[in-house]
């Protein structure tokens, strides 16, 4: 980047596209992310559009909304370490550690939930998607439809997010799952092998 002088043009080009784009996928209209950030609506619309140019003092509000790293936000170059500094994510007790960068497509989290977490009764939820998750130690309680089971260490699940589903620790021990989980319904294939 550093022979090509107008690299960081093209980088700041793209912004806007880019901005849309993960707005429309998680399916945010303009008002509700002016409501979130605090940059008006016609703001958004002009930095969308390429008709303003991206700052700091726009892009650190729009990367806290979407829960994305700035660099993810702006999808600036490769520094070619592969590594992901996760941020952990903290819901009712449980720590959920984000293991994918990419924002779409399927996405990997670790779940730690301490003992007895949470500690409110299951509140099913559902929502689009598809869930595959792994047991990596403990017990962890999942609700699911009209199912009530307990996943032991190795065990593996998958289902559809629009039905009902909630998950908890029973256990005296910590318990941690892997889970994948696709936001339009894709379906993980795991290849094992024979």
């Amino acid at each position: 980047m550093a022979d090509d002088p107008h690299a960081h043009d093209d980088v700041l080009d793209a912004v806007g596209p880019r901005l849309r784009a993960i707005r429309k996928q998680r399916g945010a209209t303009l008002a509700q992310l002016a409501e979130s950030t605090g940059i008006s609506v016609s703001t958004l619309s002009r930095l969308e559009s390429g008709q303003r140019r991206p700052t700091l003092e726009l892009l650190l509000p729009l990367a806290r909304a979407h829960q994305l790293p700035l660099d993810e936000l702006v999808d600036a170059p490769a520094t070619g370490d592969p590594r992901i500094h996760p941020r952990p994510i903290s819901r009712n007790g449980v720590t959920i550690i984000p293991l994918t960068r990419r924002p779409g497509g399927i996405q990997a989290f670790k779940h730690v939930f301490p003992p007895g977490t949470p500690s409110v009764e299951p509140r099913l939820l559902t929502h689009e998607g598809y869930e595959w998750l792994y047991v990596l130690s403990g017990r962890v309680r999942m609700v699911l439809g009209e199912h009530d089971v307990i996943l032991m260490p190795g065990e593996v699940a998958e289902f559809d997010t629009r039905v009902p589903h909630w998950f908890g620790n029973p256990g005296p021990e910590p318990a941690e799952i892997l889970s994948l989980f696709g936001p339009q319904g894709e379906r993980a294939h795991v290849r094992t092998r024979r």
